[in-house]
């Protein structure tokens, strides 16, 4: 995706799953209440990530919902976040699987999350259900804006490409750039400007993997979603 204004990219993560393993990333939100021991749920695969869940017999340290998840970004061996000021693309690619539903509540398969003092979730790409339609949506939910959504049905089981431009600044500073691109489409490309991309106190990190609410129970199965092709670039 073409960027506007000055500078240039710098590619600052790129991990390899056959060689960093999940060392690529500095915290592994796996059953954290102990729900399902003895089994994985979030696996490097030579290429790719897996990440599965059960239902109903994953559940999270928040009984009301589930979550298998990765975050932050281990850089030289430490946490790399996101600054205040800063403009970061991530790009990779996914494989959603039918089985991963999209809900009337919320599952969401990757999110920018604020840490420290007043921080929480900034943004995130969820598989929601709206008007009886699926969809893959962008939400800045910290600006109370949904930036973006497309039609979830031609994005199934098959490889698609996501890269998400995030300038982050208070107030009306901030923007947001996404774009969703399979093999021979683009399925959705959006730009907003004039958003509060900034809360927190310490920075910004990535997730990834799947994180949904047990309330809309006639959607929820057992699943499990594929994550290749991760990388980070910061402008300079």
């Amino acid at each position: 995706m073409a960027a506007d204004g000055a500078g240039s990219w710098r590619l600052m993560w790129s991990p390899v799953p056959r060689r960093d393993g999940l060392r690529a990333f500095t915290r592994i939100e796996e059953d954290r209440a102990g729900s399902h021991p003895g089994v994985p749920h979030i696996r490097a695969l030579g290429t790719m990530y897996r990440f599965d869940i059960h239902y109903p017999g994953d559940v999270d340290t928040y009984p009301d919902r589930q979550r298998q998840e990765v975050k932050d970004m281990r850089v030289d061996g430490r946490e790399r976040r996101a600054a205040e000021g800063e403009t970061w693309r991530f790009g990779w690619s996914w494989y959603l699987p039918a089985a991963l539903r999209a809900t009337t509540s919320f599952t969401h398969v990757h999110q920018l999350f604020a840490s420290g003092p007043g921080g929480g979730p900034l943004m995130m790409i969820s598989l929601r259900r709206r008007q009886g339609r699926d969809l893959l949506e962008l939400n800045a939910h910290h600006a109370g804006v949904v930036v973006g959504a497309t039609d979830l049905r031609p994005l199934r089981s098959r490889w698609i490409g996501v890269d998400l431009e995030v300038g982050f600044a208070r107030g009306d500073g901030g923007r947001v750039r996404w774009r969703v691109t399979t093999e021979d489409a683009t399925a959705v490309e959006v730009e907003r400007d004039g958003l509060d991309t900034w809360l927190g106190t310490q920075g910004i990190s990535p997730k990834w993997g799947i994180y949904r609410s047990l309330k809309d129970t006639a959607r929820l199965n057992d699943a499990h979603l594929l994550l290749k092709d991760l990388r980070a670039h910061l402008r300079t």
